[in-house]
């Protein structure tokens, strides 16, 4: 028996503006990235579950605005100064809770950006309040900062989603294999981004590819009771 024989390549998803699919779960943050030059106060925070797309959507606005990108755990070693030069977009800002010289970084870039004219995006998994933030000027700042948020996906956007992410590992799966994960999988861009990583490496070397047997078992495996469609 002949075994095809894996090939590592990186998986490139597409970060565009066109590249990202606008629905009712959405359209409201979309709007809000695209209105960046009319911010209140020059900031906003955006935030969603992971996978939610707020990625995607940082990159958007750096192609729109020339913005730098830092993660929040990268800010307590970073050059503070140099950074808000321009605008910035700290990424997964709920890291920097608990940690005083990172709190304290976030602090001061958000003074300096703002005091220099520009702009200041913050992504986060959840809104500042839940954050845990003990640096209380710091709170203060990101709780009255304008907030905008991802919300789980419609059946529309999880299709588009999937879609998506098979398209990045160059996968076509069979015509009946995405209605069947969008009625069952459980309603989140995490799982959907598990569920197609599971199904590339399962669909190795198979003769038939992704097609419905194959999905359901692996949607069986990673959502146990996922038979029953959801509501």
């Amino acid at each position: 028996m002949i075994r095809q024989l894996r090939f590592d390549l990186p998986v490139r998803p597409a970060l565009g503006r066109g590249d990202f699919i606008v629905t009712e779960a959405n359209a409201m943050a979309v709007a809000m990235i695209d209105d960046w030059a009319h911010w209140p106060g020059g900031k906003l925070v955006l935030t969603g579950p992971r996978g939610a797309g707020k990625t995607h959507l940082a990159h958007v606005w750096r192609d729109l605005s020339g913005a730098s990108l830092v993660a929040a755990r990268d800010l307590a070693q970073a050059d503070i100064p140099a950074l808000a030069s321009g605008h910035v977009c700290v990424e997964d800002a709920q890291q920097v809770a608990g940690e005083p010289e990172a709190e304290a970084a976030l602090f001061h870039l958000h003074n300096l950006v703002l005091s220099q004219g520009g702009a200041l995006l913050v992504t986060a998994d959840a809104p500042p309040q839940s954050w845990g933030l003990a640096l209380p000027d710091l709170a203060s700042r990101m709780s009255g900062t304008t907030l905008t948020a991802l919300l789980p996906p419609d059946d529309m956007l999880l299709t588009v989603v999937l879609v998506k992410l098979f398209a990045d590992r160059q996968i076509v799966p069979a015509p009946n294999v995405l209605p069947y994960l969008v009625r069952r999988m459980p309603r989140s861009f995490d799982m959907a981004g598990q569920l197609v990583e599971a199904i590339d490496d399962a669909a190795l070397g198979t003769p038939k590819g992704v097609n419905l047997p194959l999905a359901r078992r692996i949607l069986a495996e990673l959502a146990p009771g996922s038979d029953a469609p959801q509501d």
